[in-house]
């Protein structure tokens, strides 16, 4: 039944309750909702596709999905995890696009919760809708519980998958590029890339992260590691080794990124160091990554390594 919100004075569907047994652990269950690689698999009803998707498994972060149907209409949910811990309870608070254009057609607020049972896991998601216009989008609202259903049928499909792979490999390859100008010299540049302590102001996770332990030696042979952990448990650690280093002119290293205890990728970073005149300095960073194993991060990592780029250049200002 619908409902009266007394302070838009706008009627709001009643929540959308679906629930499924399956018969896997709950950290199973749990993997399936934690990267783009899986999500794109599942998260659509029948005759549906997922092209693109971006899953950032932390407090946080982005979950966007475009979901394309089979006319080739592409439906875009964008939003971000509110809630993360793991293996028991997600929440996304995220809104649907309006695939002719605009704005949001409406927000919703997603909650998942695993419960382990006997035969398995017990997921039971609540889904809590903020509507502006009723009318435009109540028959896309009254074939959600349809829809929940067929994308669950697909999650049970994923998650037997992950349970019969036993360890099964694989590798997707990506590089990229990504430079910035810095009114700054050369010298100072290269400190913030090269100096434990100038590096640590700017080379750090994001909103939510902690530092558990950060070691560093620029020199070729030497190492870096940085290890840091979320709220929800979750930890993600750098570990470097340096294979060329010239000073204020080029550092080349290779490092591998794990969640938790599982190896993502292993990559081979490029820094190159130019001056751009009149005391300005160019870095630019060439990545070549192999992301392992099912892992494969949608591009996230590139707009990562600008966002750290973007923080290198407020420390020198600083």
């Amino acid at each position: 039944m619908n409902k009266i919100d007394d302070t838009s004075r706008k009627i709001q569907p009643a929540p959308l309750r679906v629930s499924r047994v399956f018969a896997a652990p709950r950290e199973t269950v749990f993997k399936a909702w934690s990267s783009a690689d899986h999500v794109k698999r599942w998260f659509c009803p029948n005759g549906y596709s997922v092209p693109e998707a971006m899953v950032e498994m932390r407090v946080g972060g982005r979950f966007e999905v475009c979901m394309r149907s089979p006319e080739g209409m592409e439906h875009w949910t964008k939003g971000t995890f509110t809630e993360v811990v793991a293996p028991e309870r997600l929440t996304i608070d995220h809104h649907v696009i309006d695939p002719c254009g605009g704005g949001p057609l409406f927000s919703a607020v997603t909650q998942v919760k695993l419960s382990p049972v006997h035969d398995g896991t017990l997921m039971e998601v609540v889904q809590t809708y903020t509507v502006a216009d009723m009318a435009q989008v109540e028959p896309m609202l009254k074939g959600a519980p349809e829809g929940w259903r067929q994308t669950l049928d697909k999650l049970e499909v994923e998650i037997a998958r992950i349970q019969g792979s036993g360890g099964s490999r694989s590798v997707v390859h990506d590089v990229f590029h990504v430079e910035r100008t810095y009114d700054a010299t050369a010298e100072q540049v290269y400190e913030a890339l090269s100096d434990e302590v100038a590096k640590s102001r700017w080379f750090h996770g994001p909103e939510g992260w902690r530092l558990i332990e950060r070691t560093m030696d620029v020199r070729v042979g030497g190492r870096e590691r940085v290890k840091g952990g979320f709220e929800g448990g979750m930890t993600t650690t750098f570990d470097a080794i340096y294979y060329d280093v010239v000073p204020r002119q080029r550092i080349v290293y290779t490092y591998e990124m794990h969640l938790d205890e599982q190896k993502i990728s292993v990559s081979l970073a490029t820094l190159e160091i130019e001056p751009a005149g009149a005391g300005r300095t160019k870095l630019k960073i060439c990545e070549q990554g192999a992301f392992l194993d099912g892992y494969d991060d949608a591009g996230s990592r590139e707009r990562g390594t600008g966002d750290l780029l973007d923080k290198l250049g407020a420390s020198l200002k600083s």
